[in-house]
């Protein structure tokens, strides 16, 4: 791919891989030229441009590039609406049955629960009684929908989970895309939007940055040259502070948003400069664990506490029906509840981390005990 993840950073920096890439004479020869909706040049022409969903420039950079070939469009959700909240208090919609997350499928009809498929038919706010709902994210359905209104007489293509396209002509057309689903167009997209950025930069997971890079640059990459007049445009990125991956996009520089995240990572002491296991199970067997004499000395010990802590959807109030008996468990209640313990090393000291969590299940075989112990080495999200 064009991004470069922080564990292959690691590697680099530690003499295991060499870093090579493109010089920067010829990247601007064959990258596209990439812009920031909303940024200062911009906002001074449209001050919407911030938060407008597909700003002036978003619409104008399209007009154009329809005129030369197809335009890409990148979705990062699929579907027609995923994810709704309370217009009043904007509190995520959640089902009351399950604490599912709720959307809609189409155009019509009432919000339907994405986990248990249940449908809403008079949701009420649990937190300001309120009872109409906003979209939070627009799917890539939505979009073409929305597009194919706004531009009559222009082909709108969707490639995406069910219906993935590989190529598409050079003939001026709208394809609406989910990342990873992206076809290539012949003689590359005349010009590529990439919408909802804060969705992608948004997502709790440590590697959210260089994920979404990784993400922009696969789609940006099928652009055509600058030379050519090949444009991207990034909307929804957050402005008031700019985001590092949206900042090496428009330098393509995906080498250096992973130095930098491996530098912070370094400082939190988070991975892969340091080493991460967890094991999650009853309390006593997990305390006894943390109390092992072969542990190495500059091992951190996290716990242990509840698995619901970190894994347990929260079911709103009011919820008509009792959560399955393995939420409950999560949740610590019973005789199956799950207890979580997370232990940090430096790669030093990460073999014989390694090595007493072995002999703890080693032990555990031999006296038969139950096999409700479980065990991770090398966790790349301890969240």
């Amino acid at each position: 791919g064009y991004g470069r993840s922080v564990a292959d950073q690691s590697l680099v920096e530690a003499g295991w891989l060499e870093s090579m890439g493109p010089g920067r004479r010829w990247l601007r020869e064959v990258a596209p030229r990439v812009v920031v909706a909303g940024a200062e040049r911009e906002q001074e022409r449209d001050p919407a441009a911030q938060s407008a969903r597909l700003p002036n420039l978003a619409w104008r950079t399209a007009k154009s590039a329809l005129e030369r070939g197809p335009v890409l469009i990148q979705v990062p959700r699929r579907g027609y609406v995923p994810s709704l909240a309370c217009q009043e208090c904007r509190t995520h919609a959640r089902c009351l049955a399950c604490g599912g997350p709720l959307g809609l499928d189409g155009g019509s009809g009432p919000p339907v629960c994405r986990w248990c498929a249940s449908v809403a038919r008079a949701w009420r706010c649990p937190h300001c009684e309120g009872t109409r709902l906003r979209s939070l994210v627009v799917g890539a359905r939505r979009t073409a929908e929305e597009l194919g209104r706004a531009l009559p007489g222009v082909p709108v293509l969707t490639s995406g989970a069910g219906t993935v396209l590989s190529h598409v002509p050079n003939r001026p057309a709208l394809v609406i895309a989910t990342p990873g689903a992206e076809p290539v167009a012949e003689g590359g997209y005349a010009a590529a939007l990439l919408l909802d950025a804060w969705a992608l930069l948004d997502r709790v997971a440590l590697d959210a940055a260089p994920e979404a890079l990784r993400r922009w640059m696969a789609a940006a990459a099928l652009v055509r040259a600058a030379a050519q007049e090949g444009t991207v445009v990034v909307c929804g990125a957050p402005l008031d502070q700019p985001a590092p991956a949206v900042q090496a996009l428009v330098r393509w520089d995906a080498p250096w948003l992973a130095r930098r995240e491996l530098a912070e990572r370094r400082q939190a002491q988070l991975p892969p400069a340091m080493i991460f296991a967890e094991a999650v199970g009853p309390r006593k067997v997990l305390e006894q664990i943390a109390a092992r004499a072969d542990l190495p000395a500059g091992v951190a010990r996290f716990g242990p506490v509840p698995k619901a802590a970190s894994a347990a959807p929260a079911v709103p109030a009011g919820a008509r029906a009792a959560a399955p008996a393995t939420v409950r468990a999560a949740a610590g209640e019973g005789e199956a509840a799950a207890y979580r313990l997370l232990l940090r090393a430096q790669p030093a000291d990460a073999d014989a981390m390694a090595t007493a969590l072995r002999a703890v299940r080693a032990e555990r075989s031999a006296r038969k005990e139950p096999d409700s112990l479980r065990i991770r080495v090398g966790l790349t999200d301890p969240d």
